[in-house]
């Protein structure tokens, strides 16, 4: 038989064909989990207590087409997302390259500075330090193009995070919840409060343009391996439902641990960094603290690695596209991690190393831009072998008219016109 005529979309998936196939959804999930999850999911829960998971809930239902468009388009084409872009027009391309640059500078800055105000815990030095450090670092393995090796250490370190919090959780879930009963606190929903829900929902589970990013991971994956339509779906399915499922533990470890204790949630980054790793040892032990602290920031470390190398090599290959180059050297690529580097460490400078502003901010501009990417990946997926049809095309239609609504919503709030 010649095997270069079999269908790879109708060969059969196996158990060992979609082992085989895990690894793009998992970058992805070892992406996703940054300020989302350690930061504003758990925040949530302690200040509201349960309230807001219906929140996360809607944001991972509603975003996972625009997501899987992505996959799905790679998978059918064996084309990346920016190549659909160009075909349907260079104009859909433009506007994916500049929106790109603006989050390449802003999620490099907030990563990086979360990464070094957890670092703050174990090495007691200046978080304007650690910043520069992380980043410098960083900059230098991926220029060393060690990035791979660091890679399996980070998703590594994200399983024993996870781990950590799932037996946090469920030994705070044995004790029971700290808050009183009868406890009542504050409410949501009111327009107050609409900046966090929409901070909560920008990077959850993660900016929607790191679609962009997996589909390239998607291709490479299929240059080395063999992955079937449903395979890759499968490997999008666990990485995706996996971070989703981790934020509403993050929740429950707020909810659990902080919700209700008489203890005032620090919605300053650092401090309340401090009061993440305090849940941890009061549930696991103190014992735990350091440890714990080490394994988020490793965790973090990565997210920030994977942001720089994800987001630089999507901005040298739209720039590839839109000059209509057959190929880029090397050294572009370098170029622009050095770039995405600097303009990160300018952004930490600009916001005076101040975590919370600079997390806040890059989640509401992520929310905000997301109807234009969402929009962008539904276009690519209205055609090819695996179009987009029934209940998940009915279900992207409601997703992006309940993105577009928030966001629409939130511009209005700020601009004044609802007081």
């Amino acid at each position: 038989m010649n095997t270069t005529t079999l269908d790879q979309h109708s060969s059969t998936s196996t158990i060992k064909s979609r082992l085989s196939a895990l690894g793009p959804g998992i970058l992805m999930a070892s992406a996703a989990v940054g300020g989302s999850h350690l930061i504003a999911s758990t925040q949530s829960g302690a200040i509201y207590g349960w309230q807001l998971a219906i929140i996360i809930i809607l944001a991972n239902v509603f975003k996972y087409p625009f997501f899987r468009f992505g996959v799905q388009y790679t998978l059918d084409t064996n084309k990346t997302l920016l190549e659909g872009y160009q075909e349907k027009g260079t104009f859909y391309l433009w506007i994916f390259f500049l929106l790109n640059i603006f989050a390449t500078m802003i999620n490099t800055a907030a990563v990086a500075l979360l990464s070094a105000v957890i670092l703050s815990f174990v090495l007691p030095l200046p978080v304007p330090t650690l910043s520069l450090t992380v980043l410098v670092i960083s900059l230098g393995i991926l220029l060393l193009g060690q990035y791979r090796l660091l890679d399996g250490l980070s998703k590594l370190v994200m399983i024993c995070l996870t781990i950590a919090t799932v037996l946090a959780v469920a030994i705070a879930a044995i004790r029971g919840g700290v808050a009183p009963e009868g406890y009542v606190s504050e409410s949501p929903w009111q327009l107050g409060a609409l900046a966090f829900i929409v901070a909560l929902m920008g990077w959850m589970p993660a900016p929607i343009e790191i679609s962009a990013i997996n589909s390239m991971w998607v291709v490479a994956k299929k240059r080395i391996t063999e992955v079937s339509y449903r395979d890759g779906i499968f490997d999008f399915n666990v990485g995706y439902i996996g971070t989703a499922i981790l934020a509403l533990i993050f929740l429950a470890l707020g909810a659990l641990v902080q919700y209700g204790s008489g203890v005032p949630v620090e919605m300053v980054g650092g401090k309340y960094i401090a009061q993440l790793i305090g849940m941890y040892s009061s549930t696991i032990g103190e014992w735990a603290k350091g440890l714990i602290a080490l394994i988020a920031f490793l965790c973090m470390f990565g997210t920030t690695l994977t942001v720089i190398d994800g987001y630089s090599r999507t901005n040298v290959e739209s720039l590839r596209l839109l000059l209509h180059k057959k190929g880029t050297r090397a050294t572009y690529l370098n170029i622009s991690f050095i770039l995405a580097t600097l303009s990160g460490a300018m952004i930490i400078f600009f916001f005076n190393n101040a975590l919370g502003p600079m997390l806040k901010f890059a989640m509401i501009a992520s929310f905000v831009t997301t109807p234009i990417f969402a929009t962008l990946n539904l276009l690519l997926a209205l055609r090819g072998k695996h179009r987009v049809t029934g209940g998940l095309y009915w279900l992207s239609l409601i997703g992006l008219l309940y993105l577009t609504a928030f966001a629409l919503l939130f511009i209005v709030y700020q601009l004044g016109w609802l007081n």
